[in-house]
Protein backbone atom coordinates (compact mmCIF):
# COMPACT_ATOMS: atom_id res chain seq x y z
CA UNK A 1 0.00 0.00 0.00
CA UNK A 2 2.75 2.32 1.22
CA UNK A 3 4.50 1.80 -2.77
CA UNK A 4 1.03 2.56 -4.54
CA UNK A 5 0.80 5.81 -2.01
CA UNK A 6 4.52 6.86 -3.60
CA UNK A 7 3.55 6.40 -6.92
CA UNK A 8 0.59 8.74 -6.41
CA UNK A 9 2.52 11.16 -3.88
CA UNK A 10 5.76 11.58 -6.03
CA UNK A 11 4.20 12.98 -9.38
CA UNK A 12 2.14 15.27 -7.16
CA UNK A 13 4.96 16.53 -5.14
CA UNK A 14 6.75 17.12 -8.45
CA UNK A 15 3.77 19.00 -10.32
CA UNK A 16 3.46 21.05 -7.37
CA UNK A 17 7.06 22.00 -7.47
CA UNK A 18 6.92 22.94 -11.30
CA UNK A 19 4.26 25.48 -10.79
CA UNK A 20 5.78 26.57 -7.91
CA UNK A 21 9.27 27.33 -9.42
CA UNK A 22 8.02 28.17 -12.79
CA UNK A 23 6.13 31.10 -11.38
CA UNK A 24 8.79 32.48 -9.63
CA UNK A 25 11.50 31.97 -11.94
CA UNK A 26 10.18 31.59 -15.28
CA UNK A 27 10.18 28.67 -17.72
CA UNK A 28 13.28 28.26 -19.57
CA UNK A 29 15.59 28.90 -16.19
CA UNK A 30 13.26 26.23 -14.83
CA UNK A 31 13.61 24.23 -17.45
CA UNK A 32 17.47 24.81 -17.46
CA UNK A 33 17.83 23.94 -13.65
CA UNK A 34 16.62 20.52 -14.71
CA UNK A 35 18.64 19.78 -17.59
CA UNK A 36 21.76 21.22 -15.81
CA UNK A 37 21.13 18.77 -12.38
CA UNK A 38 20.45 16.35 -14.45
CA UNK A 39 24.10 16.93 -16.32
CA UNK A 40 26.34 17.18 -12.87
CA UNK A 41 24.03 14.50 -11.56
CA UNK A 42 25.66 12.10 -14.53
CA UNK A 43 29.10 12.87 -13.62
CA UNK A 44 28.54 12.55 -9.76
CA UNK A 45 27.49 9.43 -9.96
CA UNK A 46 30.06 8.25 -12.71
CA UNK A 47 32.71 9.80 -9.77
CA UNK A 48 30.80 8.31 -6.46
CA UNK A 49 29.67 4.99 -8.38
CA UNK A 50 34.10 4.46 -9.71
CA UNK A 51 34.62 4.99 -5.73
CA UNK A 52 31.83 2.29 -4.86
CA UNK A 53 33.77 -0.47 -7.27
CA UNK A 54 36.91 0.27 -6.28
CA UNK A 55 35.73 -0.18 -2.53
CA UNK A 56 33.70 -3.52 -3.99
CA UNK A 57 37.41 -4.70 -5.40
CA UNK A 58 39.03 -4.19 -1.74
CA UNK A 59 36.25 -5.77 0.25
CA UNK A 60 36.78 -8.74 -2.52
CA UNK A 61 40.38 -8.67 -2.09
CA UNK A 62 40.66 -8.39 1.48
CA UNK A 63 37.96 -11.28 1.49
CA UNK A 64 35.69 -8.87 4.00
CA UNK A 65 31.74 -8.62 3.77
CA UNK A 66 30.98 -6.83 0.55
CA UNK A 67 27.75 -5.69 1.91
CA UNK A 68 28.08 -2.46 2.35
CA UNK A 69 30.32 -1.69 -0.96
CA UNK A 70 27.30 -3.73 -2.94
CA UNK A 71 24.50 -1.06 -0.84
CA UNK A 72 26.52 1.58 -1.35
CA UNK A 73 26.94 1.15 -5.40
CA UNK A 74 23.13 -0.10 -5.44
CA UNK A 75 22.56 3.50 -4.29
CA UNK A 76 24.38 5.43 -6.22
CA UNK A 77 22.87 3.93 -9.35
CA UNK A 78 19.26 4.69 -7.95
CA UNK A 79 20.79 7.96 -7.63
CA UNK A 80 21.66 8.16 -11.34
CA UNK A 81 17.70 7.08 -12.04
CA UNK A 82 16.57 9.79 -9.59
CA UNK A 83 18.66 12.09 -11.22
CA UNK A 84 18.05 11.84 -14.98
CA UNK A 85 14.03 11.84 -13.83
CA UNK A 86 12.66 15.39 -14.56
CA UNK A 87 11.90 16.81 -11.14
CA UNK A 88 12.94 19.02 -8.23
CA UNK A 89 11.87 16.25 -5.33
CA UNK A 90 13.78 13.25 -7.37
CA UNK A 91 16.89 15.76 -7.65
CA UNK A 92 16.92 16.39 -3.90
CA UNK A 93 16.67 12.71 -3.03
CA UNK A 94 19.42 11.75 -5.99
CA UNK A 95 21.81 13.70 -4.50
CA UNK A 96 21.42 13.08 -0.96
CA UNK A 97 22.20 9.71 -2.13
CA UNK A 98 24.99 10.79 -3.61
CA UNK A 99 26.71 12.19 -0.32
CA UNK A 100 27.81 9.18 1.16
CA UNK A 101 27.23 10.32 5.16
CA UNK A 102 23.72 10.12 3.92
CA UNK A 103 23.99 6.57 2.12
CA UNK A 104 25.71 5.13 5.31
CA UNK A 105 23.25 6.83 7.61
CA UNK A 106 20.46 4.64 5.37
CA UNK A 107 22.23 1.55 4.75
CA UNK A 108 22.88 1.29 8.70
CA UNK A 109 18.91 1.42 8.75
CA UNK A 110 18.13 -0.74 5.92
CA UNK A 111 20.74 -3.23 7.89
CA UNK A 112 18.51 -2.77 11.24
CA UNK A 113 15.52 -3.99 9.57
CA UNK A 114 17.30 -7.11 8.06
CA UNK A 115 18.28 -9.78 10.42
CA UNK A 116 20.65 -12.87 9.01
CA UNK A 117 22.01 -14.76 11.81
CA UNK A 118 24.70 -16.00 10.26
CA UNK A 119 26.66 -17.07 6.98
CA UNK A 120 29.91 -18.78 6.34
CA UNK A 121 32.27 -19.45 3.58
CA UNK A 122 35.43 -21.57 3.67
CA UNK A 123 37.02 -24.42 2.79
CA UNK A 124 35.63 -27.69 3.85
CA UNK A 125 38.11 -30.66 4.73
CA UNK A 126 38.18 -32.54 1.47
CA UNK A 127 39.52 -28.88 0.18
CA UNK A 128 36.11 -27.69 -1.43
CA UNK A 129 34.92 -24.44 -0.93
CA UNK A 130 31.96 -24.76 1.19
CA UNK A 131 29.15 -22.48 2.17
CA UNK A 132 26.80 -22.69 4.85
CA UNK A 133 24.34 -20.36 5.92
CA UNK A 134 23.08 -20.82 9.53
CA UNK A 135 19.38 -19.18 10.41
CA UNK A 136 17.10 -19.32 13.53
CA UNK A 137 14.53 -21.70 14.33
CA UNK A 138 11.64 -20.38 11.92
CA UNK A 139 9.44 -23.14 11.45
CA UNK A 140 9.02 -21.98 7.51
CA UNK A 141 12.94 -21.78 7.27
CA UNK A 142 14.87 -24.41 5.35
CA UNK A 143 18.10 -24.82 6.28
CA UNK A 144 20.93 -25.81 3.15
CA UNK A 145 24.39 -26.56 2.56
CA UNK A 146 25.92 -26.71 -0.66
CA UNK A 147 29.78 -27.82 -1.87
CA UNK A 148 31.49 -25.79 -5.13
CA UNK A 149 32.53 -28.90 -7.07
CA UNK A 150 34.95 -27.33 -9.63
CA UNK A 151 36.00 -29.32 -12.78
CA UNK A 152 38.95 -32.08 -12.36
CA UNK A 153 42.63 -30.03 -13.20
CA UNK A 154 43.76 -32.24 -16.54
CA UNK A 155 47.47 -32.08 -16.98
CA UNK A 156 49.43 -30.18 -19.37
CA UNK A 157 50.27 -32.75 -21.69
CA UNK A 158 48.29 -35.32 -23.30
CA UNK A 159 49.33 -39.12 -22.64
CA UNK A 160 48.01 -41.34 -25.35
CA UNK A 161 46.20 -44.33 -23.98
CA UNK A 162 44.99 -45.68 -26.53
CA UNK A 163 41.23 -45.58 -28.16
CA UNK A 164 38.50 -44.47 -25.20
CA UNK A 165 36.40 -47.62 -26.20
CA UNK A 166 33.47 -44.86 -27.57
CA UNK A 167 34.66 -45.16 -31.38
CA UNK A 168 35.82 -48.19 -33.70
CA UNK A 169 38.88 -48.29 -35.69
Amino acid sequence: MWLFALFIAVPLIEIALFIQVGGAIGLWPTLLIVVLTAVIGTQLMRAQGAMAMQDLQKSFGQLQDPTEPLAHGAMILFSGALLLTPGFFTDAVGFALLIPAFRRAAFKWAKSRVKVQSFTMGQGTDGQTTYREYRSDEEDVIDGDFTDVSPDQRPTHQVEKGPSGWTKH
